[in-house]
């Protein structure tokens, strides 16, 4: 094993180990285990490890588990670290959290097989075919961002009452026709499986180490959400203040949302464009601000709804309650544009490169965005919809409120 570094940073080795435990580990792993001066896991890792070839001290990783890592690797500081995770470290594991906290070169990572390839062995998925949700240590409502007829899914479980809540969120999602099968303590002895329906779901709770496989089945009368902006308006509970569908369709291409990136929603209403942007990619964050209390709670019941819980809500008035927010990538703008100093504080908080997109259907915030679009340039356009509506015992066009639209992108020096 490698010594600890002059510095005093430990140098940490961190062994995935499965289900079958000892008798599946390589002879590598093996032996960083058996060198270790201090192993340190979960209570069901530490027991898959036997006593008398590892002999190190043995310590359980307290909870909250991530605050506890600087102070527990400080502890044992120029002692051989042996860190024990399940599976491969760095898929969903504590390699993340080791990595960021000592960089990648102070550790060494010994990957065991994951969950997921080995439940795709035992299905048949091609494991480039299917989408991974982690139930770990993150809210079930996540999964409903992954829902799409025909798609196959694998959830990672929390523990086990997992099942259970997949099965019920599928339900409630309008999946709930969606084959769900259980497998149980993968490549150990004791491994297992069962399935069923959600609709149909009666099983009571099994082993807690266990992976959830769906394959997602809309059900006929369910509405059909699509994985591009735009989603149905009915997608939405909302009182009215809803960018509707198509005006949200075109306000999304112009935010052009990006892996990792936060936005502003500024005037949040129903929340429909910080939803849409964090359903653009799984890593995209965003916060809305929304100065009514009701509509506030709203917006976290569609973000929950939708697939995006870890959606922001913050209650107050722009551009007092933009203070302190985290530098956002993309700023939108959807109500209160003529409240004085809101288009200051949006357009002073962008970094270089960084957008800005603001609607409005009144003349006062239109002047206003005409000004603005005179100073810094980018786009102003107006967005006219109409549908088709009965007329008497004909078909004539209904027109809705035009929406101005400017959008521009701060340059490198202003």
């Amino acid at each position: 094993m490698t010594p600890a570094p002059a510095t005093g940073i430990p140098a940490v080795t961190v062994v995935g180990i499965g289900a079958d435990g000892w008798d599946g580990l390589p002879a590598p792993s093996r032996a960083a285990l058996s060198d270790a001066d201090v192993l340190i896991g979960g209570p069901r890792q530490l027991d898959l490890l036997p006593a008398g070839i590892c002999t190190g001290e043995r310590v359980a990783w307290p909870s909250p588990l991530r605050p506890a890592v600087p102070g527990l690797l400080a502890a044992h500081a120029g002692r051989r670290i042996a860190v024990l995770a399940s599976g491969d470290p760095m898929f969903y594991g504590i390699g993340r959290a080791l990595t960021e906290e000592l960089g990648a070169a102070a550790l060494r990572v010994l990957p065991h097989p994951s969950a997921v390839s080995l439940a795709c062995a035992r299905l048949g998925w091609p494991v480039e075919d299917i989408e991974v949700v982690t139930l770990v240590g993150r809210p079930a409502a996540r999964l409903a961002a992954a829902l799409h007829d025909g798609r196959r899914v694998l959830v990672l479980s929390a523990n086990a009452a997992s099942p259970g809540e997949v099965a019920a969120l599928l339900r409630e999602r309008g999946f709930g026709p969606s084959r769900l099968r259980v497998l149980e303590q993968l490549g150990g002895e004791a491994e297992s499986s069962y399935e069923g329906t959600a609709d149909t779901w009666s099983h009571a709770p099994g082993d807690a180490l266990n992976v959830v496989a769906v394959e997602c089945l809309r059900a006929p009368d369910a509405l059909r959400l699509g994985a591009v902006p735009g989603l149905p308006d009915a997608a939405y509970e909302n009182d009215g203040q809803l960018t509707k569908r198509y005006v949200r369709a075109a306000t999304l291409a112009a935010l052009a949302p990006a892996p990792g990136e936060l936005l502003w929603d500024v005037g949040g209403g129903s929340g429909s464009i910080a939803v849409e942007w964090l359903r653009a990619h799984p890593s995209c964050r965003a916060v809305t601000v929304e100065k009514n209390a009701v509509r506030a709670e709203r917006i976290t019941r569609n973000a929950e709804r939708l697939g995006v819980p870890a959606l922001r809500v913050v209650t107050g008035a722009a551009p007092a309650a933009l203070t302190g927010l985290p530098t956002p990538d993309a700023v939108f703008i959807g109500g209160g544009l003529t409240a004085p100093g809101l288009l200051d504080a949006g357009w002073a908080a962008l970094p270089p490169g960084g957008r800005l997109v603001a609607n409005t259907v009144t003349l006062e915030s239109e002047a206003l965005l005409t000004e603005w679009y005179r100073r810094h340039g980018g786009e102003l356009v107006r967005l006219a919809v109409a549908q088709a509506v009965p007329v008497g015992g004909f078909t004539g066009w209904r027109q809705a409120m035009p929406v101005t639209q400017w959008s521009v992108t701060k340059p490198q020096h202003s």
